[in-house]
């Protein structure tokens, strides 16, 4: 068996999904493709089960927010092959107030609180989850403090103005 590299999950991933799939880059090594949210279960299974990708350790499920773009929501998985030790970044880019993408946890038992924190910091709903509630925030907490909706910091405030700073 060949030693398993970024070329050859390319390959296999263009050969079970083709245009269904693109490779986005491979930062230091790192290769990162993104697909549709109709499609993530599918891929998440491929490489966790094909015998060549053997993807099978979930390493992380996050989000990130891009308010400036037409679709603004981009879920990202990182799995690892722990017998090659080699590591893929999926990207889902999703839009709408209520973002919304399948549940992975059918898929690993870990996902569930991964996907837990996603939502309560950037309000991504994970359909099918079996128990999508907050986990570090309060209950009450109404908005998602991961998202970019609210300025950095105040405007008005006084201390911030570059005449006491010299400028």
């Amino acid at each position: 068996m060949d030693k398993l590299n970024n070329q050859i999950v390319i390959d296999r991933l263009q050969e079970q999904f083709g245009e269904q799939v693109r490779i986005v880059a491979e930062p230091h090594g790192l290769l990162t493709v993104a697909t549709e949210a109709m499609s993530i279960l599918d891929v998440l299974a491929f490489v966790k089960d094909d015998v060549a990708l053997r993807f099978n350790y979930l390493t992380d499920i996050t989000a990130v927010h891009y308010p400036n773009e037409e679709r603004d929501f981009c879920v990202v998985y990182h799995v690892h092959n722990l017998l090659q030790n080699l590591r893929l970044r999926i990207k889902v880019f999703i839009s709408g107030p209520t973002p919304t993408i399948p549940s992975a946890t059918p898929l690993w038992n870990g996902a569930n609180w991964m996907e837990r924190e996603t939502y309560d910091f950037f309000g991504v709903v994970f359909e099918g989850h079996p128990d999508l509630r907050r986990i570090l925030n309060m209950d009450e907490l109404e908005v998602f403090p991961m998202r970019k909706e609210y300025p950095l910091e105040d405007p008005n405030r006084v201390d911030k103005k570059d005449f006491y700073f010299g400028r």
